[in-house]
């Protein structure tokens, strides 16, 4: 994981996570059939308003090689948050760079920001399915699975609530 650095995108680093991002869905197999999440996906100067959007750089490179969405309640790309709680949302590294720790560093930085701002849990939601990788990085991290968060934005897409406690009481 040397040699990672995890910073706020910049508006130059948009056009990288926008395409890194419908890439990394698209090789996952989560784009097929879904009309238009491809544009939201792509619309990082959006998320950029109403959250916080994070980027693994390369430093040797200075290559975006992945990026994730911070958000707390009651924005716009909040889905699962309660009070107190923060979430992340799409968490994407570059299929070209995957295996080399970005993934996990960004999903460390967003608990680490929620730790920061005095949230008492992180909730993400993940597509029921998901790669093993992933499961390994939210199972490592202590992220557990929170059936009553589990929804359904479109038919045949099921999400599942994960929750990562970050206080005793959380």
């Amino acid at each position: 994981m040397s040699g990672l650095l995890v910073r706020r995108a910049e508006p130059a680093d948009f056009p990288a996570v926008a395409r890194l991002t419908v890439a990394a869905y698209e090789a996952d197999g989560q784009l097929k059939g879904e009309n238009g999440y491809a544009v939201v996906l792509a619309d990082v100067a959006g998320r950029a308003e109403t959250g916080e959007v994070l980027v693994a750089v390369d430093q040797p490179t200075g290559s975006v090689l992945g990026a994730v969405t911070f958000v707390l309640p009651g924005t716009p790309y909040a889905e699962l948050a309660g009070p107190g709680e923060a979430e992340f949302r799409m968490l994407a590294v570059d299929p070209a760079a995957q295996g080399r720790g970005a993934g996990a560093a960004l999903a460390r930085a967003c608990v680490a920001r929620a730790v920061e701002l005095g949230c008492t849990a992180v909730v993400i939601c993940v597509r029921d399915g998901m790669a093993a990788s992933a499961r390994r990085l939210y199972d490592g991290l202590g992220f557990v699975r929170l059936p009553e968060k589990d929804w359904s934005p479109l038919p045949g897409v099921e999400l599942l609530g994960l929750r990562l406690a970050l206080t005793a009481e959380g």
